[in-house]
């Protein structure tokens, strides 16, 4: 037997007037998604722990079964993981986003999507500004900190402030000096920098600054192959999930086209999956869409995202003697434009069936697995 997870990154959401009354899921045509829901199982699941912030960090490393109460020390050491960046004893790793802020308020967290040659054009010149404190490029504006000697900082994800006031959201603590001024220096060589200049002439919005969050030391991560007794692979465009990939000992699969973002090729990503069962147990395909849409506060572009998905869901059912799970890893709410921590809705496709008849959150409430905590789904799905 095979084993796939497909998660569409915030694809769980509240009822919207301007869908009838209907979360996006609900609304979208999704044949494929409701084929599994419909002919498997269905229920709830918790992903953010009691006292953790509902990222994608959290609910994703609780997915694969490593609790975060135990595992989890931050999202930076995690990016970190995924580019290569071994960090020592004493260092701390933060993720770096390029932001827009104007006035004094969060305007763009991330800087209007800035693309990744423009990011790593702009971090190179910061690099050399900050002495002792390095910044690494990434993905777009997903990038990454890394400060000696750490001592550590609170600090708020940036996706949670837009539209409000930076002031009460700065980094606070041991650190909070060095970061600030971190902050401050890249306000001076992000202003009047060519790429900027080339952004605002193009109708873009410019990334006016850095802003560190969610710092932490290097975890340790069982094995997954001597936690499962599997051989498991890990398909996403982004940092955080290569490198728990890479933390937990799997596989990390590269994908041409894929982005992270709306235009990202989600039926590449499905072939991929099911040309890595040929030699391996499990996949895990994450797909960061659904979320930025959320992020946006867009319902068509949700909808749009969830639909897409559906369709290269498609070509992982055609594949015999797999059991397929579909889920979101956390809400993402168009109302709130960023992550909830409420449990959120999974179907599993070869554990049996229930009467649930479609994929939604408030048809997998009524599923027979329940309500389940995260850390279990992967032992229930391998399960015998």
């Amino acid at each position: 037997m095979k084993y796939v997870i497909i998660l569409g990154d915030g694809m769980a959401d509240e009822p919207l007037a301007e869908l009838g009354g209907r979360t996006p899921l609900e609304y979208a045509e999704i044949p494929n998604m409701d084929r599994i829901a419909r002919e498997g199982r269905c229920g709830m699941l918790r992903t953010v722990p009691d006292g953790f912030e509902p990222g994608s960090d959290v609910a994703n490393l609780s997915i694969l079964g490593y609790d975060p109460r135990n595992s989890y020390t931050g999202r930076g050491p995690l990016e970190a993981a995924s580019m290569g960046i071994d960090l020592g004893d004493a260092e701390m790793a933060y993720r770096c986003n390029l932001v827009a802020i104007r006035n004094g308020v969060m305007e763009d967290f991330n800087a209007g999507h800035i693309s990744s040659a423009e990011g790593a054009e702009l971090l190179r010149d910061l690099d050399a500004a900050l002495g002792r404190v390095r910044v690494y490029p990434g993905i777009s504006y997903r990038n990454l900190m890394v400060v000696p000697r750490a001592r550590g900082a609170v600090t708020t994800p940036p996706h949670d402030i837009v539209g409000r006031s930076v002031r009460e959201f700065l980094p606070r603590g041991d650190d909070a000096e060095l970061l600030r001024d971190c902050m401050e220096r890249s306000r001076e060589v992000f202003a009047g920098h060519p790429v900027n200049l080339r952004r605002v002439q193009e109708g873009k919005t410019p990334a006016t600054e850095i802003w560190p969050w969610s710092g932490g030391r290097k975890p340790s991560l069982t094995p997954f192959r001597e936690k499962y007794g599997l051989a498991g692979a890990v398909i996403s465009a982004v940092d955080l999930l290569s490198g728990i990939a890479r933390l937990a000992g799997m596989e990390v699969i590269r994908v041409p086209g894929a982005t992270g973002f709306l235009d990202t090729d989600y039926e590449a990503k499905a072939r991929y999956a099911v040309d890595a069962l040929d030699r391996l147990d499990f996949v895990y395909m994450h797909v960061e869409a659904p979320d930025e849409a959320g992020h946006m506060g867009s319902v068509e572009e949700k909808v749009r995202a969830i639909e897409r998905l559906d369709e290269a869901i498609g070509i992982v059912l055609d594949r015999p003697d797999t059991t397929v799970a579909v889920l979101p890893d956390h809400p993402t709410p168009i109302r709130l434009k960023t992550h909830t921590a409420d449990p959120i809705p999974f179907a599993v496709l070869g554990k049996g069936r229930d009467a649930v008849s479609a994929f939604s959150e408030r048809e997998a409430a009524e599923g027979s697995f329940g309500l389940m905590q995260a850390p279990g789904l992967l032992s229930l799905l391998f399960s015998r």
